[in-house]
């Protein structure tokens, strides 16, 4: 072989190794997968720190395992408080409404629709997404291409942590509750729904090393669309392989 034709032969593989890399990266697989980088944006910065679904046995068994059908059409609540604003999120698979608990989490609740309302949500999409668990969304990186760094922003500040013993305020299924970094007061702008009961979130959990996520709210209609969006195909790293997007969110005053 001749010394141009080995030049060319070097620089194909090249090429080829580093398409493979790319599709790798991209699919969730691979050297320096995605499941890898996630995990470590995960203890890093916002979202629902490791600790929360791995710390235990008992709570990877409740992970990831979906509901029946006829726990997924149980699911029917009301209002808490008639005076409550409540939040209508659009997403490219349909609407639902959250109540805001305002009357117990005025700080959290606060943020939420100061954020709302300067249309920070619009566009953000649903990047974390765990059937028989919950999905994730407000990280406004997730409005860029950039996914490797998905669930790594924020609003550019923190809110206080508003642990508040109350009837509703526990992360069963179908509540909004505050992701975080892990860290006390690391909470912004993501929020997570609870697909399932996650009881072992809450701030009042006997392990007080895990996480703690504050409950500001209740998925009052539209729980099918929340559960459609739980069972959509993700990659490795728990994002979903289509862009399940937040349109809008308007908050609807009951005052």
């Amino acid at each position: 072989m001749s010394k141009n034709n080995s030049i060319v032969v070097v620089v194909v593989i090249a090429l080829s190794l580093g398409l493979i890399f790319g599709l790798s990266a991209w699919l969730g697989g691979g050297v320096t997968s995605q499941s890898e980088q996630a995990s470590e944006k995960v203890n890093d910065l916002t979202g629902i720190d490791e600790t929360t679904t791995e710390s235990t046995e008992a709570a990877e068994s409740n992970v990831r395992t979906p509901l029946s059908a006829e726990q997924l059409a149980a699911y029917q609540v009301t209002m808490t408080n008639d005076k409550n604003p409540v939040a209508v999120f659009t997403t490219n698979k349909g609407v639902f409404e959250v109540e805001l608990f305002e009357d117990t989490m005025p700080i959290t609740v606060g943020n939420f629709i100061e954020l709302a309302e300067k249309s920070f949500y619009n566009g953000v999409k649903f990047h974390r997404v765990m059937d028989g668990f919950m999905i994730q969304s407000g990280d406004p990186i997730s409005k860029t291409d950039e996914f490797l760094r998905y669930g790594t922003g924020g609003p550019g500040y923190t809110i206080p942590d508003e642990h508040v013993k109350g009837e509703y305020l526990t992360n069963v299924r179908g509540t909004i509750s505050m992701a975080n970094n892990g860290e006390p007061n690391s909470g912004g702008s993501q929020f997570f729904i609870n697909v399932a009961d996650n009881i072992a979130l809450d701030f009042d959990k006997p392990d007080p090393n895990d996480s703690k996520h504050p409950v500001f709210g209740r998925v009052l209609t539209g729980m099918e669309v929340v559960d459609t969006i739980a069972q959509v195909e993700t990659n490795q790293a728990d994002m979903p392989l289509e862009h399940i997007v937040i349109e809008n969110v308007l908050i609807k005053y009951n005052n």
